[in-house]
């Protein structure tokens, strides 16, 4: 029998990224990289490719920052209304498989379940309502109500003033290294990685974490924690 790669026992709470995570980053990839490049070349007067450099390029300089993820940063930046090109694509918004299950299970084994993430309010809004992710969380925390990214150190010190945590007795489970490696250095020693983020990319090899490829490799360890007596 495959050992769990979380010590349920130490675990009082569970922090969820969403995309990439519980939810398929197919949708993100998808958008950032063809769709929005494809309206900007509309907009512009450019050819595909062009546009798809130049839009890249601005993603580059912004990147890891909490620019990067906000909506309306974006619509300033390539003059796009960003929320309303999300709208086009949304039917791709998917939740990954097993995720509400897993969910649930960690309510019946008395688990509190906090989805944080670095997606603006507005592609939060749309992604909670194109989904049943609401239902099955305790708390949603939005890195753009702290006014700085889970890469940065400072995050977690102000998410500790609206959700109280023990980070060695809560488990981190997000498809961002770079976030990965700014829990670690805030005390966090349960943290999982996702190696098949997108549905459709290949898994990835990741050596500095625990990692799995989704959320059914947890369900037998917690299914074993909510028969047996604690």
């Amino acid at each position: 029998m495959k050992l769990s790669p979380v010590n349920w026992r130490q675990v009082e709470r569970v922090f969820l990224d969403m995309d990439g995570t519980l939810l398929d980053l197919h949708f993100d990839n998808h958008f950032w990289m063809h769709h929005v490049p494809t309206r900007y070349a509309e907009q512009n007067g450019l050819d595909f490719e062009t546009a798809k450099n130049e839009v890249l390029a601005r993603y580059k300089k912004m990147e890891g920052q909490l620019e990067w993820y906000c909506l309306d940063h974006w619509s300033d930046s390539l003059d796009l209304d960003i929320a309303l090109l999300k709208g086009e694509v949304d039917h791709l918004i998917k939740v990954h498989p097993h995720v509400l299950e897993f969910l649930e299970l960690l309510k019946k084994v008395g688990k509190r379940r906090v989805l944080v993430t670095n997606a603006h309010q507005k592609a939060l809004q749309l992604k909670m309502e194109r989904t049943s992710l609401a239902g099955h969380l305790d708390a949603v925390v939005c890195a753009h109500d702290l006014h700085v990214a889970k890469e940065d150190p400072s995050f977690w010190r102000k998410l500790q003033r609206i959700e109280p945590f023990d980070p060695r007795h809560t488990l981190f489970v997000d498809d961002n290294l770079s976030v990965l490696k700014s829990a670690k250095s805030y005390g966090f020693n349960q943290l999982l990685a996702i190696t098949k983020p997108d549905s459709r990319e290949p898994s990835r090899q990741i050596g500095q974490f625990p990692s799995i490829k989704d959320f059914s490799e947890l369900i037998p360890g917690l299914q074993r924690i909510a028969v047996i007596p604690r």
